[in-house]
């Protein structure tokens, strides 16, 4: 009965580590592509007086949505066009003058709070336009807001299962000792005196389970890092969360899990017996 709870245990926590894995590394990957989103530029019309321009500036620097304001010229902001054309920069210097306006660089501190920034910086005089990527800003939250809620259905649904496995597992085993126990109790056992064992021993079941799947996992999450890792870092630009971060973080939390799911599943199937 112990070694079917501890393969049962197991089989749900490596379910759960492979889901583990994928969620953190789709998050990290979600916000590495939020990089590229997390500021709103402001063109400024060519008349704005430059004591407006600090008002802009303060005024945005206040909010808490906001990490931090940058005032772009003309000159820098053509620089930067030439750099991102690489070597065909050549062509940029046939223009008769400077096409590109003055601008500031918003840096938001979250990016729910874009399209509140984006709102705001269009109150302001002298705005010839406000530039965010707002379709893909909201692209990128819902995404994140539904891989955050299914790693925590999936979670909850596979603990959920693994104490019910648990328990059922350890009320045999209770069973199988009905008489013991039995003589135990009508000798003056308490029901803590009673439960010790069972208890133990569901922790017991719930550390080895879980030491032996993070062990596994960890070894199958290393292999496909060192077979994938240079094809994603070509295809998709994206680095995985090191094997060290994940082993260490993944191990502790395996352990948490192991030993409450053991020792719930223990409480919950001596509870009926023991109160009667």
């Amino acid at each position: 009965m112990s070694l079917a709870s501890t393969f049962s245990i197991m089989a749900m926590l490596m379910i759960l580590g492979m889901s583990f894995i994928i969620v953190v590394n789709l998050s990290a990957a979600m916000e590495k592509a939020k990089e590229g989103y997390d500021t709103i530029l402001i063109h400024l019309e060519d008349h704005t007086p430059e004591w407006q321009v600090e008002n802009i500036m303060n005024t945005l620097k206040s909010m808490n949505e906001v990490e931090g304001v940058t005032y772009l010229s003309k000159e820098d902001a053509l620089e930067q066009w030439k750099q991102e054309w690489g070597n065909r920069a050549y062509l940029l210097d046939s223009l008769p003058s400077n096409p590109l306006p003055n601008g500031v660089i918003v840096h938001l501190a979250d990016l729910e709070g874009a399209d509140f920034v984006a709102r705001r910086a269009n109150n302001f005089d002298g705005i010839l336009e406000v530039k965010y990527y707002k379709d893909t800003v909201e692209t990128l939250m819902r995404i994140t807001n539904f891989i955050q809620m299914t790693a925590f259905v999936i979670m909850l649904v596979l603990i959920v299962i693994s104490v019910v496995v648990v328990s059922n597992t350890i009320k045999l085993t209770v069973f199988a000792r009905a008489e013991e126990i039995n003589i135990m109790k009508y000798i003056g056992a308490t029901n803590w005196f009673i439960r010790g064992p069972f208890l133990l021993e569901g922790m017991l079941i719930g550390i080895i389970s879980a030491s032996v799947s993070a062990g596994t996992i960890s070894f199958v999450y290393f292999k496909i890092g060192e077979l994938l890792q240079a094809d994603i870092s070509n295809m998709f630009r994206l680095q995985l969360v090191p094997v060290e971060f994940l082993t260490y973080n993944l191990f502790w939390i395996f352990i948490a899990l192991g030993i409450s799911i053991g020792t719930c599943g223990s409480i919950i199937s001596m509870r009926r017996f023991l109160d009667t």
